[in-house]
């Protein structure tokens, strides 16, 4: 027995120190290189579905939301690469919130512990998000937008299309851009 601990713990450290990742434990860092579309006029966007709680809104919907330009935000508040990315959503909403853009943040836990609203509520404080954000306990809205990652971000049109759509951290300035193209294009 004390060998088979022992194994099990040096193949943890192995793990902890190489990087690599245990399968089923935070999948999002397993993805080294971000997924990206961006296909114009691609899939109308799903409606946010199964929203147990609405955090600096009422209760939003696509149709809500047509003839805006808005920034989907699939993220959760224990997820190392989602809090890696809330400055460079923050930042974008205050640039272009004044000029058509809506961000929503669409928090789906991971974990347990992930599902309570007053945790969700501090880490909305902590990160400084004033924009609405979706708490997704069932993953209706994940699941209608087909998703699979921590973090993920879809722009979606005026229209109501995803025109955009990144998983993982970076490609901000491309994110900027295809926001700055959009609402541009409305004006």
């Amino acid at each position: 027995m004390t060998f088979k601990l022992l194994a099990v713990s040096a193949a943890l450290i192995g793990f902890t120190v190489t990087g690599a990742v245990i399968p089923g434990i935070c999948e999002e860092a397993a993805r080294a290189a971000p997924i990206v579309t961006a296909a114009a006029g691609q899939q109308t966007a799903p409606d946010f579905a199964g929203i147990n709680n609405w955090f600096n809104s009422k209760p939003l919907s696509m149709a809500d939301l047509r003839g805006k330009v808005v920034l989907v935000d699939f993220w959760t508040y224990g997820c190392v690469n989602c809090v890696n990315t809330l400055p460079h959503v923050t930042e974008l909403y205050a640039k272009y919130r004044d000029k058509g853009l809506v961000v929503v943040g669409v928090h789906t836990p991971e974990f347990p512990f992930e599902r309570s609203a007053s945790n969700v509520q501090a880490a909305l404080k902590r990160h400084g998000i004033t924009y609405p954000v979706a708490q997704d306990n069932d993953s209706k809205t994940w699941n209608a937008y087909r998703n699979q990652y921590w973090p993920a971000q879809y722009i979606i049109d005026q229209h109501g299309k995803i025109v955009f759509q990144h998983a993982g951290e970076g490609r901000y300035d491309e994110i900027d851009r295809t926001v700055a193209k959009l609402l541009n294009a409305s004006s």
